[in-house]
């Protein structure tokens, strides 16, 4: 990555690394209209609040009410055991990824032998401490009505995330698509098993392709095309929004020409700030609002027109 050599722009909530190269990628995307625009985000603390009422807020995860004392006290144990190593800036990026996979197998495992079930994840959802930050519902109104597709890339549980949309959406967008770990569930609605490859915080980007494509086609854009990837190609700019460097890694593999990389640093701002304006183009601080997105949305498709 090029060293960035200009003047930030710092304010109370804001950190713009180099102002000119984001109004660059501003510019172009812009150009080339909203039908080139995909956008990738993550869910947990990005669209999500990373603090509710003082506390931090719960994650698609987290929230899941067991009713399995046992097994909820082994989950916080896995938390305490590998959270610190999520955040750790030393430990070697493939030592870290077996990490995240080992956490996620883990935790998943105790999932089943807790019992969940679907109306156990309603009744979750329902009770949770779990906020959209201010501006989410109006950016993906702002989306939907451009025809931008929205790909929510997760490291927590699709089930989760879908009821989570449902409840304090009161409907589903239809450009959104979410890849994350989904849930096999028996006919009475016990979860029996997980589908695919675990998704972790580093291994996103081997799920991207698959993702942006099957989002696409939605929007009907392979026209026809035998190529998988092919609808992927005629969306080459992308918005991605994340609050952990590893979210930088959802976009790998995907041939686009502009990003425009947007972190949330929502803790531990002074021990993080460097590393997180030197990786993405803008930096929310303090579990910011989404709205600085909307304005940027606002910006770069002015428009419903394509």
């Amino acid at each position: 990555m090029e060293e960035k050599t200009h003047s930030p722009i710092v304010s109370e909530m804001v950190v713009v690394g180099d102002p000119q190269s984001l109004e660059k990628k501003k510019s172009a995307i812009l150009n080339a209209g909203p039908g080139k625009l995909q956008v990738i985000a993550d869910f947990d603390a990005t669209l999500t609040k990373y603090w509710v009422n003082g506390c931090p807020g719960h994650t698609s995860h987290g929230l899941l009410q067991l009713g399995n004392l046992e097994c909820e006290n082994k989950m916080q144990k896995l938390c305490e055991y590998y959270y610190p190593m999520k955040n750790s800036l030393t430990i070697p990026f493939e030592e870290k990824a077996k990490h995240m996979e080992d956490w996620n197998k883990k935790g998943h495992a105790l999932l089943i032998e807790a019992g969940l079930t679907l109306d156990t994840i309603k009744r979750s959802v329902a009770d949770a401490k779990i906020e959209f930050r201010e501006g989410v519902v109006e950016l993906l109104k702002l989306l939907e009505e451009r025809g931008v597709p929205v790909l929510i890339l997760s490291a927590g549980l699709a089930d989760v995330i879908e009821e989570v949309l449902r409840q304090k959406l009161h409907r589903f967008p239809k450009n959104v698509k979410i890849v994350s770990n989904q849930m096999v569930f028996s006919k009475e609605g016990r979860l029996v098993s997980f589908k695919g490859k675990t998704v972790h915080i580093l291994n996103k980007n081997e799920h991207a392709l698959d993702m942006a494509s099957s989002v696409c086609d939605q929007f009907g854009e392979t026209n026809g095309q035998s190529d998988d990837n092919a609808s992927v190609k005629t969306r080459t700019n992308v918005l991605l929004l994340g609050d952990h460097i590893g979210d930088l890694g959802m976009s790998d593999g995907l041939n686009y020409e502009n990003q425009i990389a947007v972190g949330f640093l929502n803790d531990d701002i002074e021990k993080f700030l460097e590393t997180y304006q030197k990786a993405f183009d803008i930096v929310y601080l303090n579990d910011a609002p989404m709205q600085g997105v909307v304005e940027l949305v606002l910006q770069i498709c002015p428009s419903a027109g394509h």
